[in-house]
């Protein structure tokens, strides 16, 4: 005879060895079917998968909030549960065991994913365009690029204050070490910012863009003074760069030399804030693209302001009278500085997010393609008189940057595959 003990009970179970459990005693049977279903639940959640093992709080898999499952499992192994609640979590177990073939999945998401890229794009493209016209709109009638500038700097600030105010995106934790490490950034995307918008005050939108588009050649002449390697193909690339624009500026038929050398050191400003980034925010990677640039235009606020009026916030009200009497109305005048300043900071929100979503690849061809955009519309609008030269040397230039860009967010991927 042996004695088996299912549950807490005045008294023990016996039956033979060799005769089954007497079907006669129901309750009997069915304490029996509740250990079985017990012991192969726990059996088969116990076993690894590689599907468990990529879900670090196995409560998430039930949905459960935090604790509530812990404490199901307890009751049932305390003091046991139905047959059918047994079966119920057997066949959840089961179902989280055999998800969906991959390759449906893939189908479904492809269309999304596609959509999501021509939105991304779409936006981008779109807000640079209404920025860079409404820009240049509120300079032609309002030549104070200083000012322009500032305002648009305390547009992003009060829409990223906005952002985190309503929660709509998370403020990350501020410490003194990572103001610190802004100073640096901030001050470059300041002198980046200020002799842009200085350029576009004095020459076409189409002409500041096609030196902006040498950015490539100061990256990297800065960067191998620092000590990067760069491979012959990337050096090839800034040649038709550096013709290009020789071309597009000797041919320009609304050169001056202020927007030139505004644009070039706007260049020289972004290059740098690039490069000192990487190496004074290296300790802050949990800071995403987005709270980064929102933090960088807020300081670059109170760099750039104090000094727009000294230099020149004595010609700020006869400036206005005339802006508003070249236009006509001051809410028109209003909408296109408005305009200006939100668009600003939405298309450099857009590029953030356009480079988290999309490859280096892929955005470098959509960044290059941009700037072809920029250039097209603001022709159109402004109705600037382009030379065949002219455009041949910006086409080159332009080209030159594409070859850039491809060899650079090529070498990136090698690397990021090494690594």
């Amino acid at each position: 005879m042996l004695t088996l003990n299912l549950i807490p009970s005045p008294s023990p179970v016996a039956f033979s060895k060799s005769n089954p459990i007497n079907a006669s005693n129901p309750n009997l049977l069915s304490r029996a079917q509740n250990q079985r279903n017990l012991n192969c639940a726990f059996a088969f959640l116990n076993k690894p998968t590689s599907h468990f093992s990529k879900v670090p709080n196995f409560s998430r898999i039930h949905g459960y909030p935090l604790g509530f499952y812990s404490s199901i499992t307890s009751q049932i192994q305390d003091s046991g549960v139905s047959s059918s609640k047994s079966r119920s979590f057997l066949a959840k177990a089961a179902a989280e065991s055999n998800p969906e073939p991959e390759g449906e999945t893939t189908e479904v998401s492809k269309p999304n994913k596609t959509l999501k890229l021509a939105l991304v794009f779409g936006f981008w493209y779109f807000q640079n365009i209404v920025f860079n016209i409404y820009n240049k709109k509120a300079l032609n009638v309002f030549p104070f690029p200083w000012l322009l500038a500032s305002f648009q700097l305390f547009a992003g600030s009060v829409w990223m204050l906005v952002l985190w105010s309503l929660k709509l995106q998370p403020c990350p934790k501020i410490s003194k070490p990572f103001i610190i490490a802004l100073l640096g950034p901030a001050l470059f995307h300041t002198i980046g910012h200020i002799s842009a918008c200085v350029s576009f005050s004095k020459v076409a939108v189409s002409f500041t863009h096609v030196i902006k588009s040498a950015e490539p050649v100061f990256a990297v002449v800065f960067s191998s003074f620092l000590g990067d390697i760069y491979p012959l193909k990337v050096w090839l690339s800034i040649l038709p760069i550096v013709l290009g624009c020789s071309l597009a500026a000797v041919t320009e038929v609304s050169f001056n030399f202020g927007g030139l050398w505004g644009a070039m050191i706007s260049n020289i400003g972004f290059v740098l804030r690039n490069i000192y980034s990487k190496k004074s925010l290296g300790d802050f990677k949990e800071v995403n693209g987005l709270n980064l640039y929102g933090w960088i235009t807020i300081i670059s606020l109170f760099y750039l302001f104090p000094v727009a009026i000294f230099v020149e916030g004595s010609q700020w009200i006869q400036g206005y009278h005339n802006a508003i009497a070249a236009v006509g109305k001051p809410s028109t005048f209003y909408f296109w500085v408005l305009l200006s300043g939100i668009f600003y900071h939405l298309y450099n929100q857009s590029s953030y997010q356009a480079l988290d979503d999309i490859s280096p690849l892929t955005f470098s061809v959509g960044n290059t393609m941009k700037r072809v955009v920029v250039i097209v519309a603001s022709i159109l609008v402004f109705r600037n008189p382009v030379r065949p030269l002219n455009a041949l040397g910006s086409a080159i230039a332009i080209f030159g940057t594409f070859l850039y860009s491809q060899a650079t967010a090529k070498k990136k991927v090698e690397g990021e595959k090494k690594n």
